[in-house]
């Protein structure tokens, strides 16, 4: 599976941006897919994901209400759509999948198989 994630971009702090993590080379049906993100000099950090069936879509704590995770299965597509941005928000943003992806391993990079390349995110205030 190839992930390109795209979407990035500067806005003001209040604003909106939606991600998308576009698959290739194999359909993302029973994949979990995840959202994870890497502020300069700071470890990566889980912010949501999909599980496999879609049913379990965990958030981290200070996206909740703010950030919403969805699937398009027809465009073999994961989206992020993230409004109320913050500066606190900048950072690249890296979507990862894996179809051995338990439900309670959702937030663990170590769970996923494959990663696409980071889209950059800025917030200015």
């Amino acid at each position: 599976v190839q992930l390109q994630a795209s979407g990035g971009g500067s806005v003001q702090a209040g604003g909106s941006l939606r991600l998308a993590c576009t698959a290739s080379g194999r359909t993302l049906r029973g994949y979990a897919v995840a959202w994870f993100r890497q502020a300069s000099g700071k470890d990566r950090e889980f912010i949501a994901a999909t599980g496999r069936n879609g049913a379990s879509t965990p958030y981290k704590d200070t996206v909740k209400g703010r950030f919403t995770i969805s699937r398009d299965n027809a465009k073999n597509t994961v989206y992020l759509q993230m409004n109320s941005l913050k500066p606190e928000d900048t950072a690249a943003y890296y979507c990862a999948a894996g179809n051995r992806v338990i439900t309670s391993s959702l937030a663990s990079m170590a769970a996923y198989d494959y990663w696409g390349q980071g889209t950059q995110v800025t917030v200015s205030s």
